[in-house]
């Protein structure tokens, strides 16, 4: 009804209609908050910080990750970071955990790492994304989340998030399904008391038709808020996380059973090349032919919740997809 029709009918004492405003609220949704979808010829400085360090990201790998169009390259609307056999000299460390001289060292492979350190930052909410990883012993892709403040103390008792961790892919792999070699993926949780007090949850997980990931593009999503993780493959789920199954040892997080993982995690994504996780497994090593390799990132999005910022549980409700 016209607002002129509803003071008229007002003033001759007619009960006036329900408006939309009476209506029941819609239930709280995931607002897009921060996006990339890599267009253009190169990183948005704005959004991403590429990581030089060369130490190997306490795993023993085999690269130096440079701020190099030869290793970090967006073209065709993708974040491409490729990793490749070079002998390079670089800063050990990158600037947060660096010791005061911080020296040049030489690693025999280079690739790229992206960061949102410094610049973005989220407390619960969705993270999605669109990515084909590479294939190949020794290869190493990752897209991972680490606290923005050590608001618990440093690794691992503020927490460390991983999305998508691949190694090996098409590696021989005895204990896998299919006929393709190892075609699993990983996701994790790192937390606990500083090393070797340190533990952490992990989940596999491979496509339905047991296919290579690295054969296409595939999307991953992580839905986290107040005390509970929940991961997706292509909308599928595949793993759930509660506070029950996650602790820190930090005096700091006492009485509260959602820490650490109730603090800002900034987003990482990275190829690395070699160390303790490809190299003990699979074929064991590095394969001559693995490199160049690539992890290709199509699209990256954050949500959070709109009425619910403080946990993000009324946006998450029961779980999507089938196991």
């Amino acid at each position: 009804m016209r607002p002129r029709l509803i003071a008229l009918g007002m003033a001759l004492g007619l009960a006036a209609p329900a408006l939309a405003a009476d209506a029941p609220a819609a239930p709280p949704q995931w607002k897009l908050v921060w996006v990339d979808e890599f267009e253009g010829t190169e990183i948005d400085r704005t959004k991403w910080i590429p990581e030089r360090s060369c130490w190997g990201g306490g795993n023993n790998e085999r690269q130096c990750y440079t701020d190099r169009a030869a290793n970090i390259r967006v073209s065709g609307g993708q974040l491409h970071l490729i990793a490749r056999k070079e002998r390079f000299r670089g800063p050990d460390r990158p600037p947060e955990i660096a010791a005061q001289s911080n020296p040049d060292v030489s690693q025999h492979y280079t690739s790229g790492k992206v960061r949102t350190l410094g610049l973005h930052a989220w407390k619960y909410g969705k993270i999605e994304f669109r990515a084909r990883p590479p294939k190949g012993q020794g290869t190493w892709p990752a897209v991972w989340m680490m606290p923005s403040q050590n608001v618990y103390g440093g690794w691992p008792l503020s927490g460390e998030i991983d999305i998508l961790e691949g190694v090996n892919l098409g590696a021989k792999c005895p204990e896998c399904q299919g006929d393709v070699g190892e075609n699993r993926m990983s996701s994790a949780m790192h937390f606990g008391n500083a090393p070797p007090g340190n533990t952490y949850v992990v989940q596999h997980v491979a496509l339905p038709d047991q296919s290579l990931p690295s054969d296409d593009f595939h999307v991953w999503t992580l839905e986290w808020g107040k005390g509970l993780l929940r991961y997706y493959l292509d909308g599928r789920f595949y793993w759930e996380v509660t506070a029950d199954k996650w602790f820190t040892a930090s005096p700091n997080a006492k009485g509260n059973p959602a820490a650490p993982f109730d603090q800002p995690f900034y987003l990482m994504a990275n190829l690395a090349f070699g160390g303790k996780l490809a190299e003990e497994n699979n074929d064991k090593g590095i394969a001559k032919g693995s490199v160049p390799a690539e992890l290709a990132i199509d699209w990256i999005r954050v949500y959070q919740c709109d009425r619910d910022s403080d946990t993000g549980l009324a946006c998450m409700g029961p779980r999507k997809g089938a196991e």
